[in-house]
């Protein structure tokens, strides 16, 4: 299930922006093999084996014959932190910062969602270093000061030295969310310090020692970014993070840049899965509802 950029209401606030994107996401599990999720975000949770049954919605049950307990408002089940990359490489294109704006939007309305559900969200800003780092909350207010600070985010033309810093980022998240939550990293993964592989798995590694749930989305153009589609002509490539050019033909480098993402991307995942992180490729330019689902999937993996 995806729904594409061009789909989406743009207009209004980004609460507005997150609150129809979740509901369209919503009307579309009655249409999807997903629709066993509750809807009822505020009110139900599945029902796990072994808990007590009094409270148990059989109203529910006989709708749906899935099992829902009643959920109140006072309960909090789940604490998510969502870190979202803010680096120079994520204004990609320059013309519409599609990465950016995909990611802050899927941020908004995660965001969003988990306060329907009466749950505590969190909101990490980073580029070489993290920018902004707020508590782990579910009060309306907080979510109120979310929207402010992604809204804020799309407002600021990004710098060419915003350079990308995963790892220290990932090590100072993990030391400092100190009860175990719910990791949202929303990345390119595309590193500008110098940071190798192995030194990003071993960041994402702190993050699981510490007994941090990650669900990991990996942004990226695929038409432009992993299958190297440009048309059959002269082009200057800019490199958002250090502002380098270079003028080539893309059919020159396509077949030895497409066989270095796709081994990067495969290597990624790789380790993603050794850890038991859930590892996703979000398409920038459609895959929102793929996000919400992805979510949703490993919300109901930590019952």
């Amino acid at each position: 299930m995806s729904t594409n950029f061009n789909e989406i209401n743009k207009t209004g606030s980004l609460e507005l922006l997150a609150k129809q994107l979740v509901e369209g996401f919503i009307t579309g599990l009655h249409k999807s093999p997903y629709h066993g999720f509750s809807v009822e975000f505020a009110e139900h949770r599945l029902y796990n084996e072994g808990q007590s049954t009094r409270h148990i919605d059989w109203k529910v049950f006989a709708r749906t014959d899935r099992l829902y307990t009643k959920q109140y408002e006072e309960e909090t089940n789940l604490r998510c932190q969502i870190v979202l990359d803010c680096s120079s490489s994520m204004a990609y294109p320059a013309d519409t910062k599609a990465k950016l704006t995909f990611s802050v939007h899927c941020a908004a309305a995660l965001a969003y969602m988990l306060h329907k559900q009466r749950d505590a969200v969190g909101l990490c800003l980073f580029s070489d270093r993290i920018d902004e780092l707020t508590q782990i909350k579910s009060t309306s207010s907080h979510l109120d000061k979310i929207f402010r600070m992604l809204d804020k985010v799309l407002k600021v033309n990004p710098s060419s030295s915003k350079n990308t810093s995963v790892s220290d980022v990932l090590h100072e998240i993990a030391e400092n969310t100190h009860k175990r939550s719910l990791v949202i990293i929303f990345s390119d993964m595309f590193d500008g310090a110098g940071e190798s592989q192995e030194e990003i798995f071993k960041s994402l590694q702190h993050l699981k020692h510490n007994k941090h749930e990650v669900l990991l989305f990996h942004v990226s153009d695929h038409e432009t970014e992993l299958a190297f589609e440009f048309d059959d002509k002269p082009y200057e490539f800019v490199d958002l993070e250090s502002g380098d050019r270079l003028k080539l033909n893309p059919a020159e480098i396509k077949s030895n840049y497409t066989k270095a993402l796709s081994e990067f991307h495969k290597n990624l995942k790789l380790r993603c899965n050794q850890l038991r992180i859930d590892f996703v490729s979000a398409n920038s330019r459609t895959d929102y509802f793929t996000v919400l689902q992805s979510y949703l999937i490993k919300r109901s993996k930590m019952k």
